[in-house]
């Protein structure tokens, strides 16, 4: 996981001594690597065992480790920065083995799925899994990669007897929206949260009455600020990305639990339904 995102979606909930800390690291990651522990606690208020203390707090041994992985991200970070067309999709280079390069990303896909369990705030997860088993219509809608883990989705809840709808065309996305009544729920799935229309989208759902789930990458983004409810998908791409690739992974660790919570509440009608469909699939064969 990536430290400097990991500080930033920790800093709401710091103690006041702890911000000071995670403030000077993500205004100055460059300074920060240059000091002894001594000096970065006179630099900010704080005392030693202070900065012993978050640098636990963010999953690290202490200080020194601290250090290290971030001095890591930063060198990372510099090369995309300098030369992003280097790299063929974030820290898997034109050089790499394919060994290397399934390891590598094995490595960002599983921190993805890791990263993402780790942040759900089941309660609200809880919320949104009830709100779309008691809907009336479930309004499934994404662009490019995020569309691809919306279809996906859409499909399952199919599966189990639930009427939604994906459909990949942003005009219909935002006429289908405009049709939802109090009795819907509008699932929106952006890693940025950023997309003008995904906003329009969310924006005339919620004007209709219905529940706006958004599954994103960051809980403060314009698109969260619109949801009822906000599930966090995190992976570590950065500007440069052939794909969605881990990004997307995130999203479907979401969309998977949703599924398998939604067969849990249905497991009286679901599974019947699932095998039926998988029977009649196989009858194809025949």
């Amino acid at each position: 996981m990536s430290v400097l995102n990991e500080i930033t979606w920790l800093l709401p909930e710091l103690a006041e001594n702890q911000k000071k800390i995670a403030r000077y690291i993500l205004n100055f990651p460059e300074k920060v690597l240059d000091m002894s522990s001594s000096s970065f606690a006179e630099v900010t208020g704080v005392s030693q065992s202070a900065i012993v203390k978050f640098s636990q707090k963010i999953g690290m041994k202490g200080f020194p480790a601290m250090k290290l992985a971030l001095s890591r991200e930063l060198c990372r970070n510099n090369l995309y920065k300098n030369n992003p067309h280097h790299a063929l999709h974030n820290a898997i280079s034109p050089e790499d083995s394919l060994m290397l390069m399934a390891q590598k990303l094995a490595h960002e896909k599983t921190a993805a799925i890791e990263e993402t369990t780790r942040r759900i705030n089941f309660p609200i997860l809880q919320r949104a899994v009830e709100a779309i088993n008691a809907a009336r219509r479930v309004q499934i809608i994404g662009i490019w990669g995020s569309g691809l883990t919306a279809k996906d989705l859409s499909y399952k809840l199919q599966k189990i007897g639930i009427f939604s709808l994906s459909e990949a065309d942003l005009h219909v996305q935002i006429a289908t929206a405009l049709t939802l009544t109090a009795e819907d729920v509008q699932i929106v799935i952006s890693f940025s949260g950023t997309k003008k229309d995904m906003r329009i989208a969310a924006t005339s759902a919620k004007s209709r009455g219905a529940k706006v789930i958004v599954i994103t990458g960051d809980k403060e983004n314009p698109l969260a600020r619109i949801a009822d409810y906000v599930l966090e998908s995190v992976s570590e791409e950065n500007e440069w990305r052939s794909s969605s690739i881990s990004s997307r992974t995130a999203q479907n660790t979401i969309s998977d639990l949703i599924f398998l919570a939604l067969m849990q509440h249905r497991k009286e009608v679901a599974k019947p339904l699932v095998l039926n469909a998988h029977q009649a699939i196989n009858r194809l064969n025949d």
